[in-house]
């Protein structure tokens, strides 16, 4: 059940090192380097003296500037989104409503033929069973007249 024990340790195998080979350049069309661009002009350097005595000198950075306010639309997006879905949740529902009211009034109707089915088959049973003994419907064999030999019925 459980493996022999061997006295000697397994031999150890030296690792295997494995270097990447790199791939061959794709002969895709390299885009053109991009070129630095002078700013137009240059900005004026500003210095600062701190509180305690540093100096910072630095460019002077233009404050940013808000963006202009784009004209807002009257709704907003999220209440548009929030009455669509009202408005197909409500036909969602008015439509499964019109569902459970079909199939209700479908079960009704079949209950109703069923009903009637069994009402007018069971009166055409019970008018056979009980009809044919009233109005002597059945064979009628008149044996008066006739003449038994020899177990024979001669009529």
């Amino acid at each position: 059940m459980y493996p022999e024990t061997t006295p000697n340790p397994p031999a150890v195998r030296a690792p295997e090192v494995h270097h990447p080979t790199p791939l061959a350049p794709a002969m895709a069309p390299y885009a053109a380097p991009l070129v630095p661009v002078q700013p137009q002009s240059v900005p004026a350097v500003a210095s600062v003296v701190l509180p305690d005595g540093r100096v910072v000198t630095g460019y002077a950075v233009a404050p940013a500037q808000p963006e202009p306010a784009a004209a807002k639309p009257a709704v907003s997006r999220a209440a548009v989104n929030v009455a669509l879905g009202g408005v197909g949740f409500l036909a969602l529902c008015g439509g499964l409503l019109l569902l459970t009211t079909f199939i209700t009034a479908l079960t009704a109707l079949i209950t109703q033929l069923i009903t009637l089915a069994v009402v007018v088959f069971g009166g055409w049973i019970a008018v056979q069973i009980f009809g044919s003994n009233r109005h002597g419907a059945g064979t009628t064999v008149n044996i008066r007249k006739a003449v038994i030999k020899r177990n024979k019925f001669y009529s």
